[in-house]
């Protein structure tokens, strides 16, 4: 039997809905990590069925460092304007121009970078990894590791948090779906430093 006091620490941790909460940790049997991964699979699927929704309101945040050498201003978009208005929604737009403000990611997705610069930056990446002597083979796998690498830390949603490490920019993003009920998106950033 699951305890209110289980579900209220796991409410807390996660932010999902209570009945969510009591759920996955009756599915993990009463394993606190378990139970966030079961809410995280959820809150990817809650998100998927919302990707192509309408997004005609949302919030432009942003951070400025306490040095005042480093600011940014972020887009984030929804599809209502009471989601607009949220704390919870605010908050999360704060936390992305923060995030970006720390790691100066130069592209929201991976899909939006040009496919001349993947091309030069995979023969790039070859030239370096041929000097391993290594059959052929086994360097491709290598340099596409080291493509997928190199574009996953400059593209904003495959960066880790840097408020949470362990959770990449996507995941925080597919949470606050999950919680807030509708389709958020991060249109566009600009990241200004002296």
């Amino acid at each position: 039997m699951i305890s209110a006091q289980e579900v209220k620490k796991l409410r807390d941790r996660t932010g999902a809905g209570m009945a969510e909460c009591k759920k996955s940790l009756e599915e993990s049997a009463g394993d606190m990590d378990k139970a966030i991964k079961i809410l995280q699979k959820s809150g990817s699927k809650i998100a998927d069925k919302k990707c192509n929704r309408d997004m005609a309101e949302g919030y432009i945040g942003s951070y400025i460092h306490s040095n005042g050498k480093v600011g940014v201003l972020i887009e984030v978009v929804c599809e209502t304007d009471f989601v607009a208005r949220n704390e919870e929604f605010k908050k999360l737009t704060h936390d992305l121009a923060m995030h970006i403000a720390a790691l100066n990611p130069e592209y929201v997705n991976c899909d939006e970078i040009d496919s001349e610069i993947i091309k030069s930056k995979k023969e790039e990446l070859s030239e370096e990894v041929k000097k391993e002597n290594k059959p052929p083979e086994i360097l491709e796998k290598i340099v596409e590791g080291k493509v997928k690498k190199y574009f996953d830390e400059i593209c904003l949603m495959s960066q880790s948090f840097v408020k949470n490490p362990e959770m990449i920019i996507e995941e925080l993003v597919t949470e606050k779906i999950a919680k807030l009920g509708e389709n958020i998106k991060v249109k566009r950033f600009i990241r200004f430093e002296i």
